[in-house]
């Protein structure tokens, strides 16, 4: 472990900012919007996801317990379980992950922005020029030290909650039961409408993990981090499913089916025309805040890879504020150069692949992570037979990665399969490069 002063590490509050700002953000401002075709059901949808989401967050807070040396989170879990090259493949493919939604947040924030300077919508390069300078400030904020990204962090968590507490709270003055009627809006059977919509959000809860990745950098992190990663999974679980249910029964189904902004639709009912922006913003603050919290995993997650002789020594190399740096640059070029390909005419299904690409390499370390979890139980308790616990967890958390695996598709599947193998002469070769020189 470092021994950084704890006075420059992430509290409790910060951990847990990380952990649900880093889970919401643009996105789910229209996520009733894509569930409304299929009615209060898709409810049900959610609390099966939430489900697996829990299952996750206690699987990551017990192995943020049982290996110390856990800096990197599901990387440094999934090594310590099965080697080297296992968590060399899930580190490679989580850090491609994260560097592309730091561009598809930067994207996401300058979106929601258009509400406020339509001329984004107009003129492709001032939109460009406005997702890198968001990239790079953020990029400038989080080399201060992980402190200062840190309370970046719980700030804009705070701004971005705030609308949607709003409307939970205030929503049910305005409630309408009848616009759950039919409750399976679909055409489709209430078993595929529950799985189907599962699938849809389950993708929503990606980042719980997020805790556990700048270990050397919390305060206490064996009780800091388990606590940061339960309550704040917890807490995004209640805002989902809360905002859902309020946002459908404030406004009628075929109309929330083609809203572009649902959440805004919603306040409209309360507030008027007023409160629309104050969504927006939201919205926007929300992106913004999952950039600022993205950014910060990108270079903790490289830092951890390196340290342990398979990413390349210049990811840990530290400015003075104990930052590493050139994991930041790095990093924000790659996501620049992401953003570039989606403002190229031509690149913008490209730019989508990538997109559905790294969320599978999200997943694929909570499939590890699962049985990681067994496995080094199972290790730890060689002496004595294992509780059943322990297989029940981590059977019921694999299958749940496997069954998220499944959601994203055959063709995802297959090109993130190629994806994770194209890292292997990555891992060869420094391999060979570190044998030569500890000869």
């Amino acid at each position: 472990m470092s021994s950084k002063p704890s006075k420059g590490k992430l509290g409790i509050w910060m951990a847990t900012s990380l952990v649900i700002g880093n889970m919401i953000g643009a996105g789910v401002f229209m996520m009733p919007a894509a569930l409304a075709e299929y009615g209060g059901i898709s409810i049900l949808g959610w609390l099966a996801s939430s489900i697996g989401a829990i299952l996750l967050a206690l699987v990551f807070s017990r192995l943020s317990k049982m290996v110390r040396d856990n800096n990197g989170g599901p990387y440094a879990f999934a090594r310590h379980g099965f080697g080297d090259y296992v968590g060399f493949m899930v580190a490679w493919g989580y850090w491609i992950a994260v560097w592309t939604a730091v561009a598809a947040l930067s994207i996401a924030f300058v979106s929601a922005m258009s509400i406020f300077f339509p001329v984004f919508n107009q003129e492709p390069v001032v939109a460009l020029m406005t997702g890198l300078s968001a990239i790079w400030f953020l990029s400038w904020v989080n080399s201060r030290g992980v402190r200062s990204s840190g309370k970046m962090q719980v700030l804009t968590t705070i701004l971005k909650l705030s609308p949607i507490l709003v409307i939970i709270l205030g929503g049910f003055f305005f409630f309408n039961a009848d616009n759950f009627i039919p409750f399976n809006a679909s055409d489709t059977s209430s078993f595929n409408a529950i799985a189907i919509t599962g699938t849809m959000t389950l993708y929503a809860f990606l980042g719980l993990e997020c805790a556990t990745i700048p270990a050397d950098n919390v305060k206490d992190p064996v009780k800091t981090i388990p606590r940061a990663t339960l309550l704040g999974t917890l807490i995004t679980t209640a805002v989902y499913i809360l905002g859902t249910v309020v946002v459908m029964g404030l406004v009628p189904l075929d109309k929330l089916t083609n809203s572009p902004a649902p959440f805004a639709d919603a306040m409209k009912v309360m507030t008027g025309e007023t409160g629309s922006y104050i969504v927006a913003g939201g919205a926007a603050i929300a992106a913004f805040g999952a950039l600022n919290g993205w950014i910060l995993i990108q270079s903790q997650l490289a830092r951890a890879i390196s340290h342990d002789g398979l990413f390349p020594r210049i990811f840990k190399k530290e400015n003075s504020n104990g930052v590493p740096v050139w994991g930041i640059v790095i990093g924000s070029a790659l996501s620049s150069l992401v953003m570039l390909m989606n403002y190229t005419e031509g690149l913008v299904e490209q730019f989508k692949f990538i997109i559905l690409l790294s969320t599978l390499c999200t997943l694929v370390p909570y499939l590890f992570s699962a049985a990681a979890y067994v496995a080094i139980s199972l290790e730890g308790k060689k002496s004595k037979k294992p509780g059943t616990g322990i297989f029940i967890l981590g059977g019921l958390t694999f299958l749940y990665a496997m069954w998220a695996i499944f959601g994203a598709g055959e063709e995802a599947v297959f090109w993130g399969f190629i994806l994770l193998l194209a890292g292997t002469p990555f891992y060869v070769w420094l391999k060979w490069k570190n044998n030569l020189q500890n000869r």
